[in-house]
């Protein structure tokens, strides 16, 4: 299977959310509003600020996603990229989708110059994911993640 890594677009908004909703669903037990879900995946086309999406395809399929967002780092004087929102179809997972998103990201940051490393957070109970992350070298920090959630409530 040939998959190719490319930049998301307004037309893969439809496809994008719906990966969100069932990413929320699996890893967290969240049933995500479409509506507000889909509007928040417009946001970020509306605001490259924000970040982007990197899309993973086969088959001209879309079968996995990914987004970036940035974080200023004065400490390093550099931005960090953050992966969310990796979400890849229960039928082509352990086919190097993800693998191939993650390379792509990498590639795409030390092109860049001023991207001092790539962060992400995972589900603390998510541990196929964990083990995934791990094995491309990343590591486990010793920060732990704290947050008030104004809209999805536990």
């Amino acid at each position: 299977m040939k998959i190719t890594i490319r930049k998301g677009i307004r037309n893969d908004a439809e496809t994008i959310a719906r990966y969100n909703i069932a990413l929320a669903k699996e890893t967290e037990h969240f049933d995500l509003d479409p509506e507000r879900t889909l509007s928040g995946v417009h946001g970020m086309f509306d605001d490259p600020s924000r970040g982007f999406y990197l899309i993973a395809e086969a088959n001209e399929t879309i079968v996995g996603q990914l987004m970036i967002t940035y974080e200023w780092s004065d400490w390093r004087n550099g931005v960090f990229w953050w992966i969310q929102s990796v979400y890849v179809q229960r039928e082509f997972r352990a086919q190097k989708v993800f693998r191939s998103l993650f390379e792509y990201v990498l590639l795409m940051a030390k092109e860049q110059g001023n991207v001092c490393g790539v962060r992400l957070y995972v589900e603390k109970d998510n541990a196929p994911a964990l083990a995934v992350y791990q094995k491309l070298g990343m590591k486990v920090t010793e920060y732990n993640l704290l947050e008030i959630d104004f809209v999805l409530q536990r």
